[in-house]
């Protein structure tokens, strides 16, 4: 007996893969997270991301310029700061690093990519959290949502086309809305970290920012055995007006993004976040993966689950090796 049904006449050759292939990654699905650092000579190695720096203003302008030549869809932008407070002041500052660079990274590219700022203010505390504390240092959520609202307002007019609030305080998005409204900014899309996790994979990413954290965030970012908890997220922050929403990790919440593009009608964005990518770094240094299939298989796996942008440290070399 020989089978009926031969499912590799579609898998011959490539013309014939390519033909019917259902997802594909494009350079136009990806957004470079770039980190500039304050007062800095020369780029800074970041040793737990190998091929990641903290960029000067400099080399940050240098950087954007190769990504927008390379197709890449957009950058995000993260602050490091020269000095911390306790209120993170240096994010609502128009001098600050994040508003300096958002002004350099516009003078170089202008609307030739969307230009992104990761809105929190971890990088700016000296505690490292994501809000200002109350008296028994814990976050204080209203308090928080105030600042956002300035930070918003500082970023915008600094040149961000997005903003990305990714504190996870409850009602962010409404406020930060709100205040860009409020201050002729509506042409500001705001792109919520809707459903961020507790995550271990963010270990190198506090190397990238030098965090100040101790502890952790356990009582605002989402806990990792909650899916149904992502959908009631997206939720309210749609009906607070976000334009986009995100999955934050991508590779260990893959059944989450397929939920969350499920119901969500905006575009749905998921990071491949620090330890993602330091995962796959080291294992090609040990020679035990092949890096462009194993960086390229990742992507599809996070376009295939339903993302429609792709947060991820290897969008520019990515993105060269798609147009080949």
């Amino acid at each position: 007996m020989y089978p009926s049904h031969r499912p590799r006449r579609l898998r011959r050759n490539g013309a014939v893969r390519r033909l019917v292939s259902e997802t594909s990654v494009e350079p136009r699905h990806l957004v470079l997270p770039m980190f500039v650092r304050e007062g800095a000579a020369e780029p800074v190695p970041i040793p737990s991301m190998p091929g990641v720096v903290q960029h000067t203003r400099d080399s940050l302008r240098q950087a954007a310029a190769d990504a927008v030549a390379a197709g890449v869809g957009g950058l995000m932008l993260f602050g490091v700061p020269a000095a911390r407070d306790a209120t993170g002041s240096g994010a609502v500052d128009p001098e600050g690093v994040l508003n300096v660079a958002l002004r350099d990274v516009r003078a170089e590219v202008g609307d030739d990519t969307v230009v992104m700022a990761d809105l929190c203010l971890d990088e700016f505390t000296d505690h490292g959290h994501c809000g200002v504390l109350d008296e028994r240092g814990v976050v204080d959520n209203d308090r928080t949502l105030q600042l956002y609202g300035e930070m918003a307002v500082a970023q915008a007019d600094a040149g961000a086309h997005v903003v990305a609030p990714s504190g996870m305080m409850d009602g962010q998005v409404g406020v930060i809305r709100d205040s860009l409204d409020a201050t002729g900014f509506e042409d500001t899309g705001i792109l919520a970290y809707s459903a961020k996790y507790a995550s271990a994979f963010y270990g190198p990413f506090r190397d990238a920012v030098d965090s100040q954290l101790t502890g952790d965030r356990n009582t605002y970012q989402q806990d990792p055995a909650n899916g149904r908890e992502a959908l009631r997220e997206v939720d309210l922050d749609l009906a607070e007006g976000a334009d986009m929403v995100m999955v934050k990790p991508a590779l260990s919440y893959l059944d989450v993004l397929r939920d969350v593009a499920g119901v969500a009608d905006v575009p749905v964005a998921a990071y491949q976040v620090s330890g993602e990518y330091s995962m796959i770094e080291a294992a090609v240094a040990q020679g035990w993966l092949d890096r462009e299939r194993t960086v390229l298989e990742s992507l599809t796996s996070i376009r295939r689950a339903g993302a429609d942008v792709v947060l991820t440290y290897w969008a520019t070399e990515a993105a060269r090796w798609l147009r080949r």
